[in-house]
């Protein structure tokens, strides 16, 4: 058993007061968490010495992240994993002892007595590598929506499976890629584009702190990418820059055609992106 100890709010200040006034030894959160926490200034050294696993999922992680994490916060174990409310929150895991390449680029894999695959549109196992909607079966997935047996048929298929709405990925390991949202998936010329794709290929830039990506109406291509961005302190970058860096890392129906700078996000409490409140 264990205590849960729920942060309402993301307060960098205050919760690290209260993981070393409770000795927390566990720590899950979105990137942003631990994006915050390597800002402070004024971090306390040692403040989270008694945290020995941290995981992070639900938005793009870059390999610097997980690097600083460790090295900076002082965390040594740092886990992705993936999940759903309705698979009592997590489908997939890392392993201790993964490189940082398969923490950074997958969400690890089923954990122990949930079954993933991935399938496409007639629920059939897609082969590895090849992208389809993420299905959850196991002792994890709920018995369904209260009192909303229509919603329950639609999420939860005659033989268990739970459609978790999200496009992914398997490698030969088991281990699952989460590309995108299937309803959050544009299509930019005949090329399907996953949001969540592109932003963690741009995370990757020094510079940045934060991205969101969402495709915004072109009349030639029919939806082009859009990229929101959120600088580190101190570090500047132009949209020209950023368009120019990315055209050199992904391909050309990719790269964001439009970059909007901004100084933060709109995100829930536990910081995760809101792409529904972005500016238009």
């Amino acid at each position: 058993g264990g205590t849960a100890l729920p942060q309402p709010v993301l307060d960098g200040p205050d919760l690290l007061e209260r993981v070393e006034r409770n000795k927390a030894t566990f720590m899950p959160g979105p990137p942003t968490l631990f994006q915050t926490l390597l800002a402070m200034p004024d971090r306390k050294p040692g403040a989270l010495d008694t945290v020995r696993v941290s995981v992070t999922g639900a938005a793009s992680v870059g390999p610097s992240l997980i690097e600083a994490i460790q090295k900076d916060l002082g965390v040594p174990i740092v886990l992705t994993g993936y999940g759903l409310t309705e698979c009592s929150g997590t489908a997939t895991m890392s392993s201790v002892g993964d490189p940082p390449e398969t923490i950074v680029n997958t969400a690890g894999k089923a954990i122990e007595g949930v079954e993933v695959e991935i399938m496409d549109d007639d629920l059939n196992i897609v082969p590895r590598g090849e992208p389809g909607e993420v299905m959850i079966r196991g002792i994890s997935v709920m018995l369904g929506y209260l009192d909303d047996p229509e919603a329950t048929r639609a999420a939860i298929t005659p033989d268990g499976w739970l459609h978790s709405g999200d496009i992914g990925f398997m490698d030969e390991r088991g281990y699952v890629a989460i590309t995108d949202r299937k309803k959050e998936m544009f299509i930019t010329g005949g090329f399907n584009v996953y949001p969540a794709e592109v932003e963690r290929m741009l995370i990757a830039h020094p510079a940045l702190f934060q991205v969101a990506v969402v495709g915004i109406p072109d009349e030639r291509m029919g939806e082009v990418c859009c990229a929101y961005v959120v600088p580190k302190e101190g570090h500047t970058i132009t949209e020209a820059e950023l368009i120019e860096w990315s055209r050199e890392k992904m391909a050309n129906y990719k790269v964001p055609r439009k970059v909007i700078i901004t100084d933060e996000l709109p995100t829930t409490p536990t910081g995760k992106v809101q792409k529904f409140k972005l500016p238009a």
